[in-house]
């Protein structure tokens, strides 16, 4: 069989078969009275072994190894092609990810392609300054694409970059909110916690209603950083997770705030003033927590808290009956509740 009818049959170039013969690859079986190359089965057989080895990325080097060294072993050469696929794969989903961020941003001319792809280069850069500066300068008119933001936020450690990157995000609006609630179910607890810190800083009821389920997440940090939020929402639902931060004794003054600003709605009044005396005169959370539900009263306006203090005035924990005591002093004056 000639060189052509064999790159036929093999889908091999000329050129190449030529190629492969000048490596010591493939040797032609025999040659025609008038000096053409003439390959047989086994030669076709070799061919597509080489094709096939090649296929899996091996160089013809390695190639040449596999097939004519009987001590050739291929498993540390299979888990470097293993590895250096990973790497490549890697590399391929990362430049994907470039494009299409470049893409969302929409620039109409490369100039703004080069604008974009300095802000990305500059979010990921190892200086938290240049990450401050990337994520202040992504709200303009050519405003980085929010995937890039909250990557960049939910990966952010320093402080000062998380809250520029919480800001840029509260300016991209409710676009960024189903990413970061997937970031409230990562697997590290920092990560879910910069996920609700960004949802808390993103104003709307879309971002409301994200919180509100966020309350019931099996991760008590998400749910404590929802209901201080929900609080100054003016979401009820938020009362039970605020009141149960104050027994804990974790931001409980925060948590404090929040129930008074939700008792500016008399029914919600009620039923925070009705829950917290409730834990105080009937639960056992304890003489430290007694102390802190009594004093997160003073928040509360109505008949039912004061008549709840004017009991306590004489609880057995001192405590307890003068903080009781003092409480109804400040609501007995002109400007008390």
């Amino acid at each position: 069989m000639l060189i052509g009818e064999v790159s036929r049959r093999c889908g091999v170039s000329v050129r190449m078969l030529r190629h492969y013969e000048s490596l010591g690859l493939l040797r032609p079986t025999g040659r025609s009275g008038v000096g053409y190359r003439e390959y047989s089965g086994a030669d076709l057989r070799r061919i597509f072994h080489i094709e096939s080895l090649r296929s899996l990325g091996l160089s013809l080097r390695a190639v040449g190894r596999a097939l004519d060294d009987p001590a050739f072993t291929p498993t540390e050469l299979v888990d470097d092609l293993i590895r250096r696929t990973r790497e490549r794969i890697t590399a391929e989903q990362e430049l994907l990810t470039r494009l299409r961020r470049i893409d969302a941003a929409g620039p109409a001319d490369w100039q703004d392609v080069l604008q974009v792809v300095a802000l990305l280069r500059d979010l990921g850069s190892p200086r938290a300054d240049q990450r401050q500066r990337a994520a202040l300068a992504s709200v303009g008119e050519l405003p980085v694409p929010v995937e890039a933001l909250v990557t960049a936020a939910l990966d952010e450690s320093d402080p000062n970059v998380a809250g520029a990157l919480r800001w840029a995000l509260a300016h991209a609006g409710v676009d960024g909110l189903p990413l970061l609630a997937e970031g409230l179910d990562a697997p590290a607890p920092e990560v879910r916690e910069r996920a609700v810190r960004a949802i808390v800083e993103i104003p709307g009821g879309d971002a409301t209603a994200l919180l509100r389920e966020a309350l019931r997440h099996p991760d008590p940090v998400v749910g404590r950083y929802a209901a201080l939020a929900l609080g100054g929402r003016g979401e009820p639902a938020a009362v039970p997770t605020l009141i149960d931060m104050i027994v804990a004794e974790v931001n409980d003054v925060d948590a404090a705030d929040a129930l008074s600003a939700l008792a500016t709605d008399p029914a919600t009044a009620e039923r925070i003033a009705t829950r917290l005396i409730d834990l105080i005169t009937h639960g056992d959370p304890g003489a430290s927590a007694r102390s802190r539900l009594t004093q997160a009263l003073a928040g509360i306006p109505g008949d039912t808290t004061s008549r709840a203090l004017a009991g306590l005035t004489g609880d057995d924990d001192r405590v307890v009956a003068l903080t009781a005591s003092y409480l109804l002093t400040l609501r007995s004056a002109p400007d008390g509740r």
